[in-house]
């Protein structure tokens, strides 16, 4: 952003040119008691060459993973993004384009949406994906509200324990009011797999399972299908990490209803949390249940390709009773680097590159932390070591030593005191695993 002030004599003519006579009435819609009744206490503003220079020193006192042995995921991973991905999604045409509205004038954008959520309907096995949602955490509760579009008989969610917990705290602020209860189903302390029980989910609107989940542990999709399917209730699959869906039997071969899943690691930088990037896709028959805009492909006058929003589904675009969501946009941007970053790669550099996931993170797992694993269940690239140690004060040692070691699980999971979620990809070389191995047996002395 350009270090651009405005001055008194900017504002003044702002303020003339808008009708009011001070900032101040502005506000009048703002009732006095929430209103500031004195300046905030803000240090004084400084030149552009100072305040740069203080950024630059804040900049430094803060640690990052780059330059580090990271083993940090959870949902956001670190994946070697391809200079290919960088140099295109930063041309003008993509960089700076808006909502594509008018076709005729976005066939560029419209048709890399579309490319994106072919590469999604493919990797997931499901018949048709969205043009993207926001994250991997709304887009889970999307998917409920979603199916309670679809199925009228249950009034209750069943979501597994094991699901990433970000995504579970998401979901009441979505269903609060909307008469739908959230029952959490535990999940077994040797294999780290979701627990059903059938008898006590006849309620069932939809069962909600990670694969894998948020231990890594690569959940029975063919169970939670039957169950499902016992109970009359829909089936929605939630992948954290895209990668595995390029080695893994993709979830619409088990019969799922819904896939959702969180797209950063398809050529999204971890940055500070985010942008991150929703995934959604489901079946032919819940097309129009969909949240957010779908692309389609049809012909134009002349025989050609030409690529249009066929489904755009919230209230700015249709009746508002009639709308699925109230999604303002999508992730243009980020899907569009997503479709780059897989047309990179390809269908076998990307199977390629999740078994390179898969085998560091075996490596690391069973030759080096085989006596200190907290689940017997099978994993990807994401795994549970358990130790002596309360979880944050092992990462804390690590850290002293240059090394972010994982995430603890404590925080989320009261009883899992000792327990941290360590992930694994290509961006850890034999060395920096060898570096965490040392200084793990050293601090767990």
């Amino acid at each position: 952003m350009r270090y651009i002030p405005a001055t008194q004599q900017d504002r003044a003519e702002m303020l003339e040119k808008i009708g009011v006579k001070s900032v101040d009435e502005l506000f009048e819609q703002i009732p006095k008691e929430f209103r500031l009744t004195q300046p905030l206490n803000l240090p004084k503003p400084l030149p552009e060459m100072e305040l740069t220079a203080l950024m630059e020193q804040f900049a430094k006192e803060g640690e990052v993973a780059a330059g580090k042995t990271s083993f940090l995921g959870g949902g956001i991973n670190r994946h070697y993004v391809p200079a290919t991905v960088s140099s295109l999604v930063s041309r003008g045409e993509f960089l700076t384009a808006y909502t594509p509205y008018q076709p005729e004038a976005s066939q560029g954008t419209l048709q890399a949406l579309y490319e994106f959520q072919t590469y999604i309907a493919m990797l997931s096995g499901m018949d048709v994906s969205n043009a993207s949602l926001y994250d991997g955490a709304t887009a889970t509760a999307e998917a409920v509200l979603m199916a309670k579009r679809i199925n009228k008989k249950g009034n209750t969610v069943y979501v597994s324990r094991a699901l990433h917990p970000h995504y579970r705290a998401t979901l009441p602020t979505y269903l609060n009011d909307i008469g739908v209860a959230i029952r959490e189903l535990p999940f077994d302390a040797k294999t780290g797999k979701t627990i059903y029980d059938v008898e006590r989910m006849k309620d069932a609107l939809c069962v909600v399972a990670g694969y894998p989940n948020y231990f890594g542990i690569i959940e029975d999709l063919k169970e939670a299908r039957e169950v499902a399917t016992k109970v009359g209730a829909l089936l929605i699959s939630v992948t954290t990490e895209a990668l595995a869906l390029a080695l893994l039997k993709p979830p619409g071969e088990f019969g799922v209803d819904i896939f959702v899943g969180e797209g950063q690691s398809f050529g999204l930088p971890p940055s500070f949390g985010g942008p991150l990037l929703g995934l959604i896709a489901t079946k032919d028959a819940h097309v129009r249940q969909l949240p957010g805009r779908l692309i389609g492909r049809g012909k134009d006058k002349n025989g050609k390709d030409a690529f249009v929003i066929v489904i755009a589904t919230r209230e700015q675009h249709i009746k508002r009773e009639k709308a699925t969501s109230n999604i303002c946009t999508n992730e243009a941007l980020c899907a569009t680097t997503a479709a780059m970053y897989l047309t990179a790669y390809g269908k076998t550099g990307l199977a390629n590159l999740a078994k390179l996931n898969a085998v560091k993170a075996f490596r690391l797992r069973q030759q080096l932390f085989s006596e200190n694993l907290a689940f017997s269940g099978p994993t990807f690239n994401e795994f549970v070591v358990r130790t002596k140690l309360y979880g944050p004060e092992l990462l804390e040692r690590l850290k002293a030593r240059g090394i972010f070691g994982g995430i603890a699980l404590v925080g989320n999971y009261p009883t899992m005191k000792n327990d941290v979620l360590v992930s694994v990809t290509e961006m850890n070389t034999h060395k920096s695993m060898m570096e965490f191995v040392n200084a793990f047996r050293e601090v767990t002395k």
